[in-house]
């Protein structure tokens, strides 16, 4: 008996210190090619598929191989991606079209288009009410459509810039970053109304927006910090150290990992030590540029996507042509 009890110990630590001390590295780099910038990245682990917002079209990987397998065209000023699984299609965020381009999961092809607010940024499929939600950073509304009819079944006024947002269907409610009012949206799923508006503590143009359902933790990526908010009352939780120029972050519920990327080169990583205790365990080494990220929690993979960048007529730095490739970091 003694014997069992301290290998259960020995895994249990050793189950710990993994999930404490992780060893995040690049492993992969899938090619991508071609002009302009980028947003927003997805993948769907059941069919293996990576897709990455680039310019005017998603581009089309297998998440496994790398091997680029298609492009969603004329999407102009792509932001991001949601995938409706169930329904067989896929829904862009088109911020220079004010739209959504609805496609065939399959093909890739476009079944239609619908008009939303100024300058669709996150896009969400909720699965559980059939409905797809573009937040219009621009615009400071959310476009509430039918994912079949491509009909606009509301806008919901929310006001200020819209970035990402996560969902709790457990209690019906959507969550958003306001970027610049620094404070979270919460909005009813069956009232399609804003029903509170939090403030974020000492919280700095929140971009990327991560979630705990488990202990109902909203992770907000801000300028220099993360802060976590309690998803049931809105109060601040804790806080931990970020880089700047952060636009994408994620968590993973099977590790009790919190990752937040960074346009400086680094992918901050984090544990979740108690619901009010985060304690950052690696500062993992990406590419600068690397400001947003997608996190596979199938595989725990960390996908960032970056690009070389050079000196422009206008002394901006631009993106170097055929240099945006996608990182991916494992910690295996």
């Amino acid at each position: 008996m003694r014997q069992l009890v301290t290998l259960a110990g020995c895994l249990a630590a050793s189950i710990g210190l993994q999930a404490a001390d992780p060893n995040y590295h690049v492993v992969k780099e899938i090619q991508i090619g071609g002009e302009g910038g980028w947003d927003y990245l997805i993948v769907d682990p059941d069919a293996h598929r990576l897709y990455v917002s680039h310019a005017t079209k998603i581009v089309v990987a297998d998440s496994e191989t790398g091997k680029l397998v298609g492009e969603i065209p004329d999407t102009p000023g792509v932001h991001g991606f949601a995938i409706a699984p169930d329904l067989g299609r896929g829904f862009t965020s088109n911020g220079r079209g004010n739209s959504s381009t609805i496609v065939d999961l399959k093909t890739l092809k476009p079944l239609g288009t619908v008009t939303t607010g100024a300058n669709p940024d996150s896009i969400r499929y909720l699965q559980k009410r059939k409905e797809v939600w573009t937040f219009n950073h621009t615009g400071g509304s959310i476009t509430v459509f039918d994912p079949m009819s491509a009909k606009v079944i509301t806008t919901i006024d929310v006001g200020g810039e819209l970035e990402e947002a996560v969902e709790d269907p457990a209690v019906g409610r959507v969550y958003v970053n306001v970027e610049d009012k620094g404070t979270i949206a919460v909005v009813d799923t069956v009232k399609h109304a804003v029903v509170a508006t939090w403030p974020i503590a000492g919280c700095e143009g929140p971009t990327g927006l991560a979630f705990d359902a488990k202990n109902h933790l909203l992770l907000s990526a801000c300028d220099g910090k993360m802060a976590v908010t309690d998803s049931r009352s809105g109060k601040s939780v804790t806080s931990f150290p970020i880089a700047g120029r952060v636009d994408g972050n994620g968590f993973d519920p099977a590790t009790q990992l919190a990752f937040a990327s960074s346009g400086t080169g680094v992918l901050t990583i984090a544990h979740e030590d108690a619901p009010d205790k985060f304690t950052v365990v690696q500062t993992a080494k990406t590419q600068p540029t690397g400001r947003t990220m997608w996190l596979d929690p199938s595989t725990h993979r960390v996908f960032v996507p970056v690009a070389m960048t050079a000196p422009g007529p206008n002394g901006r730095a631009g993106i170097v042509a055929d240099t945006m490739k996608v990182l991916v970091l494992d910690s295996k």
